[in-house]
């Protein structure tokens, strides 16, 4: 199916591996060049060598995208952006008594402001252009908070009202803005999350599994 956004640039954050990869590797499919980010350069080359195999111009950058210094080196390493794809790995679980404010101050830096800054920083482009597309990788929880996430519950319920507004106000422009709530898919985040379960709990992996299914 031609998407028509063949030659177009997108950002991809957190993309070596997982859900941004997979993000990365679809546009890819779709012909649009990426600049990719991930905080450990081995990975994010690695997954640079598969997506140019589609035929596209894959930069990237490695880089913490939850800093001002990492944000700016990703956006100026793309230039125009006709695309973004906002993703980062949430904050670890726990329970309601673990958790500090400086815990919440990170979890909304990583996971509601991070997303915001770059969508702040690429929408004037977009609207000016008249065309750009935004997409957030969020999680179900907004829509089902899971217990021990209530940090990333947090934050992510955040960047959804977040959206909800800006997303209104820039379509007219030609720019849309989507949120996707995916639930647990066997990526590397999964993995980390059950076992941190299992170690607070005292349970085995299979079981903290089969609690949250």
């Amino acid at each position: 199916m031609d998407l028509g956004i063949r030659g177009k640039t997108a950002i991809v954050c957190a993309g070596s591996k997982g859900l941004g990869f997979g993000c990365a590797e679809a546009l890819a499919q779709s012909g649009v060049n990426l600049v990719i980010n991930a905080r450990s350069k081995g990975p994010l080359e690695d997954a640079a060598e598969k997506l140019r195999a589609h035929g596209v111009d894959v930069t990237t950058v490695a880089a913490d995208i939850t800093t001002r210094t990492g944000q700016e080196s990703v956006l100026n390493t793309a230039g125009v952006v006709d695309i973004l794809v906002n993703n980062a790995g949430g904050p670890p679980p726990g329970m309601w008594s673990d958790w500090s404010r400086e815990d919440f101050i990170a979890a909304l830096d990583a996971n509601m402001l991070t997303p915001i800054a770059m969508m702040k920083a690429c929408l004037p482009g977009m609207m000016e252009r008249g065309w750009g597309r935004v997409v957030n990788i969020t999680s179900q929880s907004v829509k089902s908070p899971i217990p021990v996430l209530g940090l990333s519950n947090s934050a992510r319920a955040g960047l959804t009202g977040y959206v909800a507004g800006t997303s209104r106000q820039v379509a007219p422009a030609g720019v849309t803005i989507n949120n996707l709530q995916p639930g647990i898919h066997a990526t590397d985040r999964a993995v980390s999350l059950d076992s941190d379960v299992a170690q607070q709990q005292g349970i085995s992996i299979n079981e903290a599994k089969a609690a949250r299914c």
